[in-house]
This record gives C-alpha cells, structure tokens and sequence, in this order.
C-alpha cells in the first residue's frame, strides 16, 4: 500500500561574501532530516538572476579555484561589448554566469537524507564581487 505524499517548503537565507562558492550542504540535510520524509525529491531554486547553484566536489578546494578561473576566462568582467552595467563592471557577466550554469537543483531523497555522493557537496556560486545576501527556496516531496 502506497504512503500519502506529503511535501515540505522553506528558504533558506546564504550569506554571500562575494564571487566564490558558498557550500551549505549542511542546512539542506539538516532541514531535509527535519521534515521526515523518507524517500522523494528535494528541489533547490534560487531567487535571483547573478548567482547560480551547483553540485560539486566537496574534498579538494582546488576543483572550485578551478571552476572559477575558467569563469573568469569565459565571461570577463568589464567586457566593453556588454551595454548592461548599471551596478558595475561584473553585472552583466554575473547574468551570464549565472544562465550558463543553473538556478535549480533536483536531488533524490533517500532514507530522510539528500542522497549525495561521498563527494558531493551543494553550493551556492556567486557571482557578484560584493557580499551579498541570497535566497534558496527548497521544495521537499515525498513520504
């Protein structure tokens, strides 16, 4: 017999000090722990158009330095092509940051935790230079 679905909603509030990875895998599975469902899906979503969310590799620092210096090869700051920038030169590159990686997640729910790899980690990937503060609305589904 099949259990009644039962869902589950919150922000979470991440302080950004500025560009850089913020990992708040810990207030996820905490909150996701909280809840009591089992098995489902949580699904991650932030409310804002310069910063993105992203799954990576939680061991070696390095795997972000990286991820940011190919970034910042990509999609320079201060580009004279871009017409928007209304709060600085790292506006417009942090609205193309920002659509070139994501701002939604979908992770399994498995035994009342986010089931992540060993590796795994979820970060909030700023893109902005200054300390800014975001908010991540998690939709948790299941039983």
């Amino acid at each position: 017999m099949l259990g009644f679905m039962k869902q589950a909603q919150t922000t979470l509030t991440i302080n950004a000090n500025g560009r850089g990875f913020t990992n708040f895998t810990r207030e996820l599975q905490s909150w996701v722990a909280e809840q009591g469902i089992q098995t489902g899906q949580v699904t991650l979503f932030v409310q804002h158009t310069s910063c993105s969310l992203i799954i990576q590799e939680n061991a070696d620092p390095d795997v972000l330095t990286d991820m940011e210096s190919f970034m910042s090869k990509l999609v320079q700051d201060g580009d004279p092509s871009f017409l928007h920038q209304d709060e600085g030169n790292d506006d417009m590159p942090a609205h193309i940051r920002m659509a070139l990686t994501s701002v939604s997640l979908t992770i399994p729910v498995t035994r009342g935790r986010a089931a992540l790899g060993i590796w795994q980690a979820v970060y909030l990937y700023e893109h902005r230079y200054a300390p800014m503060q975001r908010r991540v609305l998690l939709h948790l589904v299941g039983e």
